[in-house]
């Protein structure tokens, strides 16, 4: 199981994510983004979900 906290990139972003894999949490962030934040999902958006990407 994997976790990730939008506000480790996002200051501010309360928002937590938990997924079977990283491909689950940044399908899981990418609709959080477009959606709450109005932006799209590029690498560099990618690599920083990664870095904060946690083993629950």
């Amino acid at each position: 199981m994997k976790a990730f906290r939008c506000g480790d990139v996002v200051p501010g972003c309360t928002r937590e994510f938990t997924g079977t894999d990283r491909q689950d949490i940044l399908d899981q962030v990418a609709e959080h983004a477009r959606s709450d934040h109005h932006v799209e999902v590029d690498l560099t958006l990618v690599q920083a979900v990664e870095q904060h990407l946690r083993d629950r």
